[in-house]
């Protein structure tokens, strides 16, 4: 059987627009017609193929960008939002009900973590934090009425590895879903493969790679994106996350760049995390061999795209990490500012920024230090020179 590549798999669909155009259409309209009332009716109803009713429903331009990323995470269906956090928002809420349980990840994005933590309870949803790594913890924090676990195939910001394999063998033996968010990791780890249901993703990072726009995406088996999309019940549609046409047209044409961009970030990270090791700084990253998720990234990597593109290194207190910051934003390293995936390296003190809605205890109980940055490494084409700017710095500041 032909291993599966996410790069050839979106290579193979054909995306041309309507006249030849090498890209493909953007289809802006709000509504569409219909030549019959009876095939509106019926498409209201769900009993069409290929009709386009109301760009909250359905838009061209957005199905096509769905279709693609479908394809690249190899699963049968996917839904694109307007963004990460709405992807995130639309599947907990379609698969839970007043009265379920939630086991999380501790460590996740923060905006996830305020959500499970604190928006939910308004509809008696409880979430149990583990730390996601500890096997026994998480089967100890499943409950009889736990509806899914959710984790990040590489925590934010401490880059801890998830089992998949494991932490789908354990929802499943609840009847519960595997969600996974898959940002930090496109076509590095394609989640369905280890057990995942659920695949969701902002596409506002690497897979569009410009930081010029935000969405996001769910990506799952065709009953779960038809059941966001229904018109009675679907959170998807009655909630109305929806991403913009225009933005699908241009984050699918990104994503046809995605895995030379991955190969780079990865190429460039791991010489990074490699050089500030041999310096002493405190550095995680799943590729360096002694990183406590190594083996298991690698047993569930696709390892053409390498480790990814984000890093972490502690200067054990906020304030020297803001100076440093400050200083590497000087020299030209890249700039202090939030979000990843970008062509040019970012950095940010992840527990006063992406991770502030996280309470300070809890980050504490996690192990996060309050001078841990986070690296998202960009596209040099000199990683050499960057780290010598990058020394440079730390060695007056650091």
């Amino acid at each position: 059987m032909k291993k599966f590549n996410p790069a050839l798999a979106i290579q193979d669909i054909v995306s041309l627009g309507e006249f030849k155009g090498v890209n493909p259409d953007i289809t802006d309209s709000a509504t569409f017609t219909f030549s019959k009332a009876q095939t509106m009716t019926d498409t209201f109803q769900g009993k069409t193929e290929g009709c386009y009713l109301y760009s909250r429903h359905w838009n061209p331009s957005n199905k096509s960008l769905a279709t693609m990323l479908a394809a690249m995470e190899d699963t049968e269906a996917a839904w694109v939002t307007g963004s990460g956090m709405g992807a995130i928002t639309a599947t907990i809420l379609q698969l839970c009900n007043s009265g379920d349980h939630i086991v999380s990840s501790m460590t996740i994005y923060g905006g996830a973590f305020a959500f499970l933590n604190n928006y939910l309870k308004k509809f008696n949803i409880e979430t149990t934090f583990v730390n996601i790594t500890d096997i026994d913890a998480v089967k100890k924090a499943m409950r009889p009425n736990t509806k899914l676990i959710y984790t990040e195939t590489l925590t934010n910001p401490l880059l801890q590895v998830s089992n998949l394999p494991e932490l789908s063998k354990i929802a499943h033996q609840y009847g519960a879903k595997l969600v996974c968010d898959n940002t930090f990791t496109p076509m590095i780890v394609t989640p369905v493969h280890h057990g995942a249901d659920i695949v969701v993703y902002s596409l506002t990072k690497f897979v569009n790679g410009k930081n010029d726009c935000v969405g996001g995406a769910i990506c799952a088996d065709l009953d779960f994106i038809n059941s966001l999309a229904d018109v009675n019940s679907g959170t998807a549609m009655l909630l109305g996350p929806v991403l913009a046409p225009q933005l699908a047209a241009s984050i699918q044409k990104n994503l046809h760049t995605l895995h030379i961009r991955m190969m780079q970030h990865s190429k460039n990270a791991l010489y990074l995390a490699k050089e500030f090791k041999k310096m002493g700084i405190n550095c995680v990253y799943p590729g360096l061999p002694d990183c406590k998720g190594h083996e298991t990234f690698k047993s569930i990597m696709n390892q053409e795209y390498g480790f990814g593109g984000i890093l972490t290194i502690d200067l054990k207190t906020a304030e020297k990490a803001n100076k440093v910051m400050e200083k590497m934003q000087d020299s030209g390293v890249g700039y202090l500012a939030v979000s990843l995936g970008y062509f040019k390296t970012l950095f940010s003190n992840s527990g006063k920024s992406t991770s502030s809605e996280v309470p300070e205890d809890v980050q504490k109980e996690m192990g996060m230090s309050e001078g841990l940055i986070r690296f998202s490494v960009g596209l040099d084409m000199d990683i050499e020179d960057t780290f010598t700017r990058i020394k440079n710095v730390l060695s007056t500041y650091a």
